[in-house]
């Protein structure tokens, strides 16, 4: 089958990102790459269970934590941490974080992968005071250049360097004159760390998934590394399709 329809085959909640949660490592990585402060105001859309106010906070020390998700499962777990661990200056809120107010917002940790809600949320940060930090995962805000990139943490400041040319976009995240296997193995390598829970299998099979998905699109985009499909990428294509029984190549321009 078509990775299109691997895909449509897993929960709404796995594609969505709703039932991932970043560990607790990550979140520290994640608030020691964007400078997070005393002084912040930080917003995390889609909080899940809250670990991320926690940290802000008690490690942190930021002024206030506001997590906002549309789970009652989630937010009941994250009051329930909250009290538990007596923990001030948090607000929790059962929302779509497409009809969420944060303008008083200093950071923003926002990790969705639908594109729907990236492009409604994207007009609702351009109306954001100057500086704000915006953190995504994996790939930046749709149409801008991030400030500053350590993958896969990328960071957005509000007013946006907005571009319409999605090379400019690749090269500014990968930082590299063209993309070859390698780089594409080691940044998906990241990735999956990142977000990891520790099932080795499980995560060599993203690691593949994320490092085709990557030299793929440099390919496309006219910024891979020389003009023939590497020995390795062509090995990768052909497991997928062997043992997964999953095609990708029809993705190649």
């Amino acid at each position: 089958m078509k990775i299109e329809e691997y895909l449509s085959t897993l929960p709404k909640s796995i594609i969505s990102g709703e039932e991932i949660q970043i560990p607790p490592d990550t979140i520290r990585e994640i608030f020691r790459f964007t400078n997070l402060e005393k002084n912040d105001t930080f917003y995390h859309l889609g909080c899940g269970d809250g670990t991320s106010l926690a940290i802000a906070r008690q490690e942190f020390n930021v002024k206030n934590a506001i997590g906002i998700d549309n789970s009652e499962k989630m937010i009941t777990a994250a009051k329930k941490m909250i009290g538990e661990k007596n923990i001030s200056n948090i607000k929790v809120i059962e929302q779509d974080v497409r009809k969420a107010e944060f303008n008083d917002a200093d950071v923003i940790l926002c990790w969705f992968m639908d594109a729907e809600i990236l492009e409604d949320l994207i007009e609702k940060f351009k109306k954001l005071k100057s500086n704000v930090r915006i953190i995504t995962i994996w790939a930046p805000l749709p149409g801008c250049l991030p400030q500053k990139v350590d993958f896969p943490y990328i960071m957005n400041e509000t007013p946006f360097n907005e571009t319409d040319d999605l090379k400019k976009q690749l090269m500014a995240v990968f930082d590299t004159e063209c993309i070859g296997f390698v780089t594409a193995w080691e940044y998906a390598e990241r990735y999956t760390k990142s977000i990891g829970r520790d099932n080795p299998e499980n995560d060599r099979f993203l690691v593949i998934i994320q490092a085709l998905t990557i030299w793929i699109n440099a390919k496309n985009l006219g910024v891979a590394c020389g003009e023939e499909i590497p020995v390795s990428i062509k090995s990768y294509i052909a497991i997928l399709k062997e043992y997964f029984g999953i095609e990708v190549e029809h993705l190649l321009k």
